[in-house]
């Protein structure tokens, strides 16, 4: 796979993500991961796509991310991983960034998310 096609399929991907929280849609957002999915954000990790839905019902109205791929690769046939530079916009707080590992694996005819790690992107020094 090139690294276009790795990029068309990440985004692919990421727009419904990203759809799916601006709409405040838990469901959605799990029917997104594997079964067994991998799942890392702010907070103790879980397992499966009960965990994903539960933690996205979890967050607060009005959230709101932004996404940008920093890097793709094709580990093996089959799984794309991808870095990301994300941030999450509140409606009453101030926006955190974070970066992004996901890794996405071929499930029948589309992809979707095995494996999730979200971590704290490093404060910018003061000028």
């Amino acid at each position: 796979m090139t690294p276009d096609e790795q990029r068309a399929v990440m985004t692919d991907v990421l727009d419904q993500w990203k759809s799916a929280i601006d709409e405040r849609d838990p469901q959605r957002v799990a029917a997104l991961f594997t079964d067994d999915a991998i799942f890392q954000g702010l907070r103790p990790y879980g397992v499966g796509r009960t965990a994903v839905a539960d933690y996205y019902a979890a967050q607060p109205r009005g959230l709101r991310p932004t996404y940008r791929i920093l890097e793709t690769r094709e580990p093996a046939p089959g799984v794309i991983l991808g870095y990301l530079g994300v941030d999450f916009a509140f409606t009453d707080r101030p926006t955190i960034a974070v970066h992004l590992s996901v890794l996405l694996t071929r499930v029948g005819n589309g992809w979707a998310i095995g494996h999730y790690q979200v971590s704290p992107a490093p404060q910018s020094p003061p000028d």
